[in-house]
């Protein structure tokens, strides 16, 4: 029996004006928080795409931007062609309106619009708790879209009605596939290994405006998420599947990240929490910068929360087309650059830097095989005799300090606990006695000697347990 995964799931886009619930509800049917809910009207921008679920059906849930009548290319009329690209790809439309605000002129232009695809779409009225909602409830009834659903997405009422309507659209899942239904379920946190169920999770984070978007873009080849001159028009983490020469590759587009003391707005704080999150999620971060202002303090503010969360991480710097006519203002950006790096991340050296353009492509090509190639290092594992041998090396060369009571400390057994960042213990006679000094000697040996460059390498100390601790003496006659 083929899984959730291997079949090919109805899409099911949610649709309306701005501000009626359907982040809430897509919420809702995810069966957990993926999108930002906020009252701001227009607050997703982007089509966002997540499995989901409702009683035995299964599909794949489209959340959309709140639809306008602007045209041209202002950003709600790029907004607005993304979302009906959306409806053209998706099998079923559930159409929502806000049954407490009643019918608006804009949701009978959208009406209208919908009535040509009739055959897809869902009319649901949400907000429909209590009795606020029949007004409006009563009003649907003249969009031409047939009898309207009603439900509250935010207490969770009314689900069983849009599971019937749905039904009508959706086969239901044979009872064996239930428990396979969430691939984000079946993540072994250190397995390392891709499959199809464990694809690769790419962190594209960076400030504002450098092109973390039309990067994404480029590497899918498509236009997936919206992109333009505006600063943050990016909100939410957009994940995108995709494979890279056969392997599986879940990329994730976020919210550009400004200073802290910058950040004024409930909104933009959600936005930012949510980078952080796809921050500890991530297996690589790419960390994009402007090649017309590299290194600037956000930018090493934010490399600095990937390499704290252990995360493998990529510089990458955007739009050096901009540096090509002056090759040692170049030359000097560069070094700027791998010096404040260094300077920074004393613990993380030979970070990987690629260079390129997103917006001519240029370069692109060098991004993945670096991140691939962080993302084994990441993953690298020491053999526990190798280790060892190589700490008792590490000792004749460089004996640790005396402790203050005047005796040696020793160095008793080291071995790797986990990958993902390599993770290490060393077991030590006084480890309050060692000092970080010599724990920063043991970490830059283990990664030259061992290969593991531009990655977090996590060492910590403990006391060996006594065999006799605890024992009662015993009484000599």
């Amino acid at each position: 029996m083929p899984s959730v995964e291997d079949r090919q799931l109805r899409r099911v886009a949610i649709v309306g004006r701005p501000n009626v619930g359907k982040s809430t509800l897509f919420n809702r049917l995810v069966g957990r928080r993926r999108a930002i809910v906020d009252d701001t009207p227009g607050v997703t921008r982007d089509v966002r795409e997540q499995p989901a679920q409702l009683g035995d059906l299964a599909f794949t849930l489209l959340d959309t931007a709140g639809w306008e009548t602007a045209s041209g290319e202002a950003l709600e009329a790029r907004m607005r062609r993304f979302t009906e690209r959306a409806i053209e790809g998706s099998d079923v439309v559930l159409f929502l309106i806000d049954a407490r605000a009643g019918i608006l002129p804009l949701d009978q232009s959208f009406a209208s619009w919908l009535r040509k695809r009739s055959a897809k779409v869902i009319l649901v009225a949400n907000k429909c708790e209590g009795r606020a909602g029949q007004q409006g409830l009563a009003e649907a009834h003249g969009l031409g879209l047939g009898e309207p659903i009603p439900v509250s997405a935010e207490h969770g009422e009314g689900l069983s009605d849009l599971h019937e309507a749905l039904s009508r659209h959706i086969e239901p899942m044979p009872e064996e596939d239930e428990e396979e239904l969430d691939p984000e379920a079946a993540v072994d946190a250190d397995a390392g290994e891709l499959t199809p169920a464990r694809p690769l999770l790419l962190a594209i984070v960076g400030r504002p405006n450098v092109g973390k978007s039309t990067l994404l873009n480029r590497l899918v080849g498509q236009e997936r998420v919206l992109t333009g001159p505006e600063a943050g028009i990016t909100r939410d983490a957009i994940r995108v599947e995709w494979e890279w020469k056969g392997r599986p590759v879940r990329l994730v587009d976020t919210a550009g990240m400004r200073r802290r003391s910058r950040i004024d707005a409930k909104l933009e704080a959600a936005s930012v929490a949510d980078t952080l999150d796809t921050i500890r999620l991530a297996d690589v971060a790419i960390v994009v910068l402007d090649a017309s202002d590299m290194a600037e303090k956000q930018d090493l503010n934010i490399a600095g929360w990937v390499i704290e969360e252990g995360r493998a991480l990529v510089i990458a710097v955007n739009k050096t087309d901009l540096l090509a006519d002056d090759q040692s203002q170049s030359t000097k950006a560069w070094r700027k650059l791998r010096d404040r790096l260094e300077a920074s991340f004393a613990q993380v050296k030979d970070v990987p830097i690629v260079g390129f353009s997103a917006l001519s492509g240029r370069g692109v090509e060098r991004l993945l095989p670096k991140v691939f190639e962080t993302y084994e290092v990441w993953n690298k594992r020491v053999p526990t005799p190798k280790l060892n041998r190589w700490l008792r090396e590490m000792e004749t060369l460089h004996p640790p300090p005396l402790a203050s009571n005047g005796r040696r400390i020793r160095l008793r057994f080291m071995t790797q606990i986990k990958r993902r960042p390599p993770t290490f213990v060393l077991s030590v006679s006084q480890p309050d006695e060692l000092g970080d000094d010599y724990l920063r000697y043991l970490t830059n040996r283990l990664r030259d000697d061992f290969g593991m460059p531009g990655v977090p390498i996590r060492l910590t100390m403990r006391k060996p347990k006594n065999p006799y601790e605890g024992r009662a003496r015993k009484k000599r006659y």
